[in-house]
């Protein structure tokens, strides 16, 4: 029996970087499906009802923070594999998300091309 592929839900109120971030993902080997959500709200609700494996999360959300969500995914579904990506990189943010459970805080202006690579080993 052939294994289920994995499902990604980006979690980014830009809509270059949804675009982008499909593209990018939608070459790796192993085909993951992609869902997007643009705000806190939106995401809790994907993640109840389609149970995704991975997160790309951005700090920065329109209706509340990022960080707010993980914290709220790792409390209510610790198995999520979570990554943070920002604009606004700072050496405390990505501390404190690695602290509460993300696996990785990208800079988006200087990391952005190693997302894929980064989460190619949990698909």
């Amino acid at each position: 029996m052939k294994p289920k592929n994995k499902t990604i839900l980006i979690v980014d109120d830009s809509p270059l970087v949804l675009e982008r971030l499909r593209e990018m993902l939608s070459v790796l080997s192993h085909a993951p499906a992609i869902i997007s959500a643009t705000h806190y709200a939106e995401a809790v609700a994907i993640i109840h009802h389609d149970s995704p494996d991975i997160v790309l999360l951005d700090v920065n959300l329109p209706d509340k923070s990022g960080v707010g969500l993980l914290r709220y995914i790792k409390l209510n579904f610790p198995r999520i594999i979570v990554f943070m990506i920002s604009n606004q990189y700072a050496p405390y943010y990505s501390k404190l998300c690695e602290s509460l459970g993300a696996v990785r805080f990208f800079d988006k202006s200087k990391e952005f091309h190693l997302i894929p690579e980064a989460l190619e080993p949990f698909l």
